[in-house]
C-alpha cells in the first residue's frame, strides 16, 4: 500500500500565495492524506482563504516563526510521510510523486527537497527574477546528495522527528539547515530537480535587503552548531570576499585616481568568481540582465556580509543568540 502523505503549510500573512498553494497541492497527480494550514497569526484574510478548501486550519494567536508553525503542524499530522509548503510556493503536479519516487527507489533515504522553478508563482518585476534566477541555480548546482535540508517543498519521513526532535522554535530563520545537520549521516537527504515549485519571491529590493540582513544574522550562529560538514552554500566564498573589498577599497580613490582600478578590478573578480552563474544568467535572461543581476548581487551579497559579522558579534555577546543548546524535543511517531 502507498504511504499516507500529510502536507504541512505554515503560514503568515500569505493572502496573496496561499490559494495557488493550495489548488496546487490538491491538484497533485498522486493524492494527500490531508492537508494541514498552520495560521501563525495572520492579519489578513489568510483564514478565509485557507476555509475555501478541504484542509484543516491550526491557528496560533502569536506569532511563533515557521519552526514552531511547523512543529504544530506535525504534531496534529498522521501521515508517515510528512509534505512541508511554504505557503508562497506551488507544486508542479507530479512533484509529490516524484519525491515519492525516489524514496521508494532508495530507501535509505529519508528527505528529498527540490528546487524553485525559473516561472514565477506571480511575475513582479525584475528584482524578483534575481531571486529565482539565483535560488534556480544554486539549487540546481547542488543536485544530489546533500547534508541540508531546505523546507520550501520538502518530503520527510516521519520517524526523524521522532529521532532527532523537532524544529528549533529559537530560529526565525535557517531552522531548517539546522535539522539537516542533526540529521548528519544517519538519514540519506536528497536535492533533485525533479521536484519543482513555483515561487513569489521578494520583488522590492529594500524588502530583499531587509530581509536578507535579518537572515543572515543567524549563518554564523549556526554554522558554529554544525555537528558535520558545511551543508549547501548559496553563495561562493570568493564571491562573498570580493563583494566586501568592492566598497572597502573605494576610499583608495581619493589617494590617487588610478588607484580606483582596485575595486574594479575587484568587482569584475566578484562577477568572475562563480563563472557557472554568469553564464546561466546570460543564457536565461541575455546580456542586458546580466548588468541589473550583478548590481542586486554586490547588494544582497554585500548584506548577506553585513548580516553575518551583526549575527556573530551577537552571538559573541549572548550565547543564548542561535540555536539552542539543549536537545530538540522530540516529536511523536
Amino acid at each position: 500500500m502507498a504511504p499516507t502523505v500529510s502536507v504541512i503549510i505554515p503560514v503568515h500573512n500569505g493572502s496573496k500565495t496561499l490559494q495557488a498553494c493550495l489548488a496546487a497541492v490538491y491538484a497533485q497527480r498522486h493524492p494527500v492524506t490531508e492537508v494541514i494550514v498552520v495560521d501563525d497569526a495572520s492579519t489578513d484574510d489568510t483564514r478565509e482563504i485557507a476555509a475555501g478548501f478541504p484542509c484543516r486550519v491550526l491557528h496560533a494567536e502569536q506569532n511563533a516563526g515557521p519552526a514552531a508553525a511547523r512543529n504544530r503542524g506535525i504534531r496534529a499530522s498522521t501521515g508517515e510521510l510528512l509534505f512541508f509548503l511554504d505557503s508562497d510556493c506551488a507544486p508542479e503536479p507530479e512533484a509529490l510523486g516524484n519525491a515519492l519516487a525516489i524514496l521508494a527507489e532508495q530507501p535509505d533515504v529519508a528527505c528529498v527537497h527540490g528546487i524553485y522553478s525559473l516561472r514565477p508563482l506571480y511575475d513582479d518585476g525584475p528584482v524578483e527574477a534575481y531571486r529565482l534566477l539565483h535560488g534556480h541555480y544554486w539549487r540546481l548546482r547542488n543536485v544530489g546528495r546533500v547534508r541540508t535540508t531546505l523546507f520550501a517543498i520538502c518530503l520527510i519521513r516521519r520517524a526523524v522527528f521522532a529521532d532527532v526532535g523537532g524544529f528549533d522554535e529559537r530560529l526565525r530563520a535557517s531552522e531548517d539547515v539546522e535539522l539537516g545537520d542533526r540529521m548528519g549521516d544517519r538519514y540519506g537527504i536528497v536535492l533533485t530537480d525533479t521536484v519543482v515549485c513555483r515561487h513569489d519571491d521578494d520583488s522590492h529590493l529594500g524588502r530583499l535587503l531587509r530581509k536578507q540582513f535579518g537572515r543572515s544574522q543567524l549563518l554564523v550562529p549556526v554554522a558554529l552548531a554544525e555537528r558535520g560538514p558545511a551543508g549547501i552554500r548559496a553563495n561562493t566564498p570568493a564571491g562573498l570576499l570580493c563583494a566586501t573589498l568592492v566598497p572597502a577599497t573605494l576610499p583608495l580613490g581619493l589617494a590617487a585616481p588610478a588607484l580606483l582600478l582596485v575595486p574594479l578590478g575587484l568587482l569584475l573578480l566578484f562577477v568572475a568568481a562563480d563563472p557557472g552563474l554568469l553564464r546561466f544568467v546570460a543564457r536565461r535572461r541575455g546580456p542586458g540582465f546580466v548588468v541589473f543581476f550583478y548590481v542586486v548581487h554586490l547588494l544582497v551579497q554585500l548584506t548577506v556580509v553585513a548580516g553575518a559579522v551583526v549575527g556573530g558579534l551577537r552571538h559573541l555577546a549572548d550565547r543564548n543568540f542561535g540555536p539552542a543548546r539543549v536537545a530538540a524535543a522530540k516529536l511523536p511517531r
